[in-house]
Order: C-alpha cells, then sequence, then structure tokens
C-alpha cells in the first residue's frame, strides 16, 4: 500500500475541494444548458441565451455571473454586446462528458 505523506495529503486536499468547487458551480440545470449552448456556439450573448432556455435576462445574468466568478467564462464586449464564452478547458470536456448520450 501506498500511503501519502502529510504535504501530499495537504495537496491532494486543495485539489479535490478545487475539483468540487469546480462541481458546485456547473451543478444547476439553467447553469448546465447555459454550458451546453456556448459549447455549441462559442460564444453567444445573453439575451440568445434566454431565449433558448425560457428563462428572464435575470436569471440568465445571475447564474452567468456564478459561472465567471467559478473562472468557467469570460465574458468579452462588442459595441454595446457581451459576448460570453468558457475559458476553462476542463469543464469543456466535463461538459461534453455530461452531454453525450
Amino acid at each position: 500500500m501506498n500511503f501519502l505523506n502529510i504535504e501530499e495529503k495537504k495537496q491532494l486536499k486543495k485539489k479535490l475541494e478545487e475539483k468540487a468547487d469546480l462541481f458546485k458551480a456547473i451543478s444547476h440545470p439553467v447553469r448546465l444548458c447555459i454550458l451546453e449552448m456556448l459549447l455549441r456556439n462559442n460564444k453567444i450573448k445573453v439575451n440568445d441565451m434566454q431565449c433558448c432556455i425560457e428563462v428572464s435576462q435575470s436569471t440568465v445574468s445571475q447564474h452567468l455571473a456564478k459561472l465567471k466568478a467559478a473562472g468557467i467564462v469570460t465574458g468579452s464586449r462588442e459595441g454595446v454586446e457581451i459576448y460570453y464564452s468558457i475559458s476553462n478547458e476542463e469543464i469543456e470536456k466535463i461538459i461534453k462528458l455530461i452531454l453525450q448520450n
């Protein structure tokens, strides 16, 4: 059996906490839907997301704020519009796995 030393345990704990935080950030149907739409479209604005997932613009914005705070999506301004895209490759892979049939 291969046991971890104290430093390895600390590193593992930190890594697992970070992974759990990522899962918490995506663990809502609206956020999963947003991420799925971003995978399909590469970048999209809030108004387009609102039409596809049938929730209010403010609800979409609240969920996007959580995804941004978790470092999962970024927004870029183009004129008066902000376009969002996935900025975390690890989450992109996870979402693809989740959505496989």
